[in-house]
């Protein structure tokens, strides 16, 4: 497409589902690329398969663009190929790694990948020595420095990789969109990383004492709200709802009994909503859009989680949430009340999601074939499963006595 690019033909433009250019008529060379995801960049070609972006149009104004471009032409008529081409200039407008973060990628990662909030704290906390340099001037060389601090605070090497692996992520775009031509981390290798490392499960004594706390807490809960009554009534007020006549004084009991007997995952488990769960049938169904890899799952209900369920619906239907806030709405998180509980509890090192691999390894223990717990899981990759392989001794003792 060429036009005269002006102020009213860039407001006009919209993504489609492919990109395309609009060339401009006033300055040869110049045109627009219009990305599916609505991101829009000055470029300039000087000759066949060879372009350059500019930048972004509203970081780079329509005028300073056509001078670019104007002098990027100039020099290819001098010399063969402009002079920021050959002596690796990107000129004043190239971002710093911050503006390309805020203004260019996080737009386009919020709309293609869940758990931006994550990605973005990940950025945000790990890499700020680096955050104003100009995109094109970070090496290999600053990300192994900051990997090596990593390294030496105490990280462990999977960890490490994670971290890289969110910038990583912001540099391929940056190629992909042309603010640069080289991947700073590719000469950089991953970290050596044990992929069948030992998982952390509860011992039985440990299921014990978490399940002993649950309920040395609703208890403590309902004494502490007696005696708050009887406060109340000596004081001629309205006493509060008694929490003896219910099963569950909140949500932490069943939260944490469900989890432990479906290996849902957190998140999975704070979007559940009751229309996600069938009694008839007995399963809870992970749709696709709320889960990690975004296939649909469905998720048996064993006998204890078939009375919890019936049990914490009966005391709550005011939200479409299984869990829902103290509004109505989507609960946010339980990390304050878990830990409290992991403390009453005497149970260290275990996390929310340690619960997942709990629910795995008492299957693989059970004799329960990897690729059900894969499916129960809902791992995209058999890999992921093979960690708890080791917890099913007897079938490879088995095996081998077949030799």
């Amino acid at each position: 497409m060429k036009a005269k690019i002006t102020q009213k033909l860039l407001n006009s433009l919209e993504p489609q589902a492919k990109h395309y250019r609009v060339f401009d008529t006033d300055q040869p060379g110049l045109f627009i690329r219009v990305q599916p995801s609505g991101h829009m960049a000055y470029m300039v070609s000087w000759a066949r398969n060879r372009e350059r972006s500019l930048g972004r149009v509203g970081k780079l104004t329509l005028a300073q663009a056509r001078t670019e471009a104007a002098r990027y032409l100039a020099d290819a008529h001098e010399h063969g190929e402009p002079l920021a081409v050959t002596q690796g200039q990107r000129g004043a407008t190239t971002p710093t790694l911050r503006e390309f973060i805020s203004d260019t990628y996080l737009p386009w990662f919020k709309t293609h990948h869940k758990g931006h909030e994550k990605t973005l704290h990940t950025l945000d906390n790990n890499f700020e020595p680096i955050m104003s340099f100009r995109i094109d001037k970070i090496t290999g060389r600053d990300l192994e420095q900051i990997r090596t601090a990593w390294l030496s605070a105490g990280n462990r090497p999977s960890t490490v990789n994670r971290k890289m692996g969110s910038i990583s992520g912001v540099f391929s775009r940056a190629i992909e969109w042309d603010f640069l031509s080289s991947h700073p981390l590719e000469k950089i290798k991953q970290l050596k990383v044990d992929a069948l490392a030992k998982v952390r499960y509860l011992l039985k004594d440990e299921s014990v004492r978490l399940r002993r706390a649950l309920d040395e807490r609703q208890e403590q809960m309902r004494a502490e709200r007696n005696s708050a009554n009887e406060w109340r009534l000596q004081r001629n007020k309205s006493p509060l709802e008694t929490l003896e006549d219910i099963v569950f004084t909140d949500h932490l009991k069943p939260m944490v009994l469900v989890s432990l007997n479906t290996g849902i995952r957190r998140g999975e488990l704070l979007n559940l909503k009751w229309i996600n769960i069938n009694f008839d049938s007995k399963t809870i169904t992970i749709v696709g859009n709320t889960s990690k890899t975004n296939d649909t799952r469905h998720i048996p209900i064993n006998t204890e989680t078939f009375h919890i369920l019936q049990c914490w619906r009966a005391q709550n239907t005011n939200s479409i949430y299984l869990f829902p806030s103290a509004n109505g709405g989507r609960m946010e998180d339980v990390k304050s009340s878990w830990l409290n509980l992991l403390k009453r509890a005497n149970i260290e090192h275990f996390r929310w999601h340690d619960m997942r691999h709990d629910f795995a390894s008492r299957l693989v223990m059970a004799g329960v074939p990897l690729n059900t717990v894969r499916d129960l899981l809902g791992h995209s990759d058999i890999k992921m499963t093979l960690r708890y392989a080791h917890l099913a001794p007897d079938v490879k003792a088995a095996a081998v006595e077949l030799i």
